[in-house]
């Protein structure tokens, strides 16, 4: 949708207004220019979009109301920049204005990352800052989709995000309502959304992206716009929030207040389905750009079984005999020790990796080693994927981005070649593991939405 096109089709129909709030990034895009044109938009003001969008007025906006964000700083040079990671330390977020699904976000870990992705920001947002901040590990990240009447909340839901802050939120799985987070943090959510919904004016709908660690939150983005869990959120809350901000833009009257998000029977779990068997070559790791073409929403009495409901729409699978571990730096292979106890007692056979093989050993767990892929050894890992003998891969990356063809690259490609369902992220295995040992298929109740 070009503005132009836009301008063309508004001088013809003569409209009312345009709502843009309800089309994704590219209105928001076009907002700037359909307000310069004379546009009436309906909904929060294009100025408002703006500085929601641009995230140097963003970060000064955060700054004036004292909520608290990571650090930041906006692209000036390259030494600045540099100078300025290495005093916050490793790793940092590069994040454009103004861009569709992440493109071009990235986590660089040191200072050739850094420079290859200043050099990409750069080329997808040419008119618009960009702003390096530091990228906190090990941190959970929550969102909320709400709506808004000229500033004051009228209809919020809070979602948690199974994986750690890292993933982009439409790669991640997420869970509503949060299940693993103290009732403070979701407290202080909902505050720091009501003064920022005051300060943006906000009219319509938009949501929010927020990273807490132990109970200090603190805000990512603002996105003045329906997301893509509006349908999610309106769905297991029972509130339909787009037709509640269509009729708060167009001026009706609406009743009744949000409920409180924990106030349920039951649980929704949202999970993202990929593409990677259609794109040759493709590395299929989760990270800040969004690589997902789909999702699939599932409700269940408990996390457990919304969860496994969730995972089995987009394609895995429960009937489980055999895993391949190769669960990446020590941290992550001590986070998982438990989990592959409860794989071993589950009477699954455990195939890993050298490093992985050696780590669990030494833990006492029976495990059969494979040669890495570009070794020209047997057993070899590459072998038993194609020969169907692992009926589930567990490769987590040692680096946040790394392009190379590099032995685990070679794992998770051959996993998705050979339709072996993968999961790359530390926590969502996790999950996994604890609702097999807790789940069978026969545990899974087949209810319709209006069931719940």
């Amino acid at each position: 949708m070009s503005f132009e096109t836009l301008l063309e089709i508004y001088q013809k129909e003569n409209p009312e207004g345009i709502i843009l709030s309800m089309g994704g990034q590219i209105p928001n895009n076009l907002a700037l220019r359909c307000d310069a044109a004379g546009m009436r938009i309906i909904g929060t003001s294009a100025h408002s979009v703006d500085q929601a969008e641009d995230r140097h007025k963003f970060s000064q906006l955060l700054q004036e109301l004292g909520i608290d964000q990571p650090e930041w700083k906006e692209l000036t040079s390259l030494e600045e920049l540099t100078r300025f990671a290495a005093a916050v330390g490793y790793p940092v977020l590069v994040r454009p204005s103004y861009v569709l699904s992440g493109a071009a976000m990235s986590v660089a870990c040191n200072e050739t990352q850094l420079e290859t992705f200043l050099c990409k920001a750069a080329t997808i947002s040419p008119e618009y800052p960009i702003v390096i901040s530091k990228f906190l590990e090990n941190a959970k990240e929550l969102e909320i989709d709400a709506v808004a009447r000229h500033g004051e909340l009228k209809a919020w839901a809070i979602s948690e995000h199974v994986e750690n802050a890292g993933v982009h939120s439409g790669d991640a799985t997420l869970v509503l309502p949060p299940q693993r987070v103290y009732l403070e943090t979701i407290r202080r959510i909902k505050k720091l959304t009501e003064m920022i919904a005051k300060a943006l004016k906000i009219h319509g709908p938009f949501n929010i992206q927020f990273i807490a660690k132990g109970n200090a939150v603190k805000v990512i983005e603002c996105n003045l716009r329906a997301s893509r869990s509006f349908p999610f959120v309106s769905k297991v809350m029972k509130r339909n929030f787009i037709d509640l901000a269509t009729r708060i833009m167009m001026g009706q009257e609406v009743s009744g207040g949000n409920g409180f998000n924990l106030d349920l029977d039951y649980v929704g779990v949202k999970a993202p389905q990929f593409s990677f068997t259609r794109l040759e070559g493709a590395d299929p790791t989760l990270g800040v750009e969004m690589a997902s073409t789909g999702e699939v929403a599932c409700l269940g009495d408990d996390f457990d079984e919304a969860f496994l409901k969730a995972l089995l729409s987009v394609g895995y699978r429960l009937s489980i005999r055999s895993v391949l571990l190769s669960t990446g730096p020590i941290e992550s292979k001590a986070a998982f020790l438990e989990s592959a106890q409860m794989l071993t007692s589950l009477g699954m056979n455990l195939y890993a990796t050298r490093g992985t093989a050696t780590f669990l050993e030494a833990h006492g767990l029976p495990v059969t080693a494979l040669h890495w892929p570009l070794e020209e050894k047997r057993p070899n890992v590459v072998d038993y994927l194609s020969d169907g003998k692992i009926d589930l891969v567990i490769n987590i990356p040692k680096n946040y981005q790394e392009e190379e063809l590099t032995n685990d690259y070679l794992i998770r490609r051959k996993a998705v070649d050979f339709a072996v369902p993968l999961i790359t992220n530390i926590q969502l295995a996790q999950r996994f593991v604890e609702a097999l040992s807790r789940k069978r298929m026969e545990d899974l109740q087949i209810k319709s939405w209006a069931e719940y």
